[in-house]
């Protein structure tokens, strides 16, 4: 049986909410093991001189919590 937990995190990007998302993703995965989903909770933007600036995601991001090592143990 798995036993799950997770963050929420935000992230940003100047390309798109796609892109942001994929940021958050890749990021997330080279410091937390078991990655397993990601849930949007929001989508925002930033403006700038009436142009949209950074593209914003608020997340949740889901990932396994690993069982504890054996060793040691008798």
């Amino acid at each position: 049986m798995a036993i799950m937990k997770s963050e929420q995190i935000m992230s940003e990007s100047s390309v798109s909410f796609e892109d942001a998302i994929q940021t958050a993703v890749s990021r997330f995965s080279k410091t937390v093991r078991g990655l397993a989903s990601c849930h949007v909770n929001n989508m925002s933007t930033t403006i700038k001189n009436g142009k949209i600036d950074k593209y914003r995601v608020n997340m949740q991001m889901t990932f396994e919590v690993e069982k504890p090592s054996s060793k040691g143990k008798k």
